[in-house]
């Protein structure tokens, strides 16, 4: 709960500040996280996974909609849902670079025995399990399928 907490004192800063966008993406993401809480209640209650998988979430819809607008010729839409997108990302784990990435795919290459193309339903799996809410599924997928099918004796 304490994300809940975080953000609500952000918005209190954010109308202090006067800073519109911001505190529209937070009362959003507000409403968001406090519905799934409700949700959660009869489940045992909102986890931290729980809280990631909506910020997440939110996070993504953001970045399909300004690549949307950025192909439909809108590019002032598609700068406010980047806006808002980096304002989410702040709640967000660090991003893993290419390179961390990198290491993480041969780690579990390396503790599942995976060694071709074919075992990619056992590494991809859990890497994204590892990885969630820091890098974009569709790089760890490219990743994954570069490292299985590069050398295999070379490759640790």
């Amino acid at each position: 709960m304490a994300l809940i907490d975080k953000i609500s004192a952000d918005i209190n800063a954010a109308m202090k500040s006067r800073e519109q966008l911001r505190l529209e993406t937070l009362r959003t993401l507000l409403a968001v996280l406090k519905e799934k809480v409700v949700e959660k209640r009869p489940h045992g209650g909102m986890t931290s996974e729980d809280e990631m998988a909506v910020l997440i979430r939110a996070a993504k819809k953001r970045k399909e909609a300004a690549d949307i607008y950025s192909a439909n010729g809108r590019p002032e839409l598609a700068s406010a849902e980047e806006r808002e997108l980096e304002i989410i990302r702040e709640y967000l784990p660090k991003p893993l670079s290419q390179d961390e990435l990198e290491a993480m795919v041969r780690k579990v290459v390396s503790e599942t025995g995976a060694s071709a193309p074919g075992d990619f339903g056992k590494v991809m799996p859990l890497v994204m399990k590892e990885a969630k809410g820091r890098i974009d599924g569709k790089i760890v997928q490219s990743t994954v399928k570069k490292i299985l099918e590069g050398p295999a004796d070379g490759a640790h």
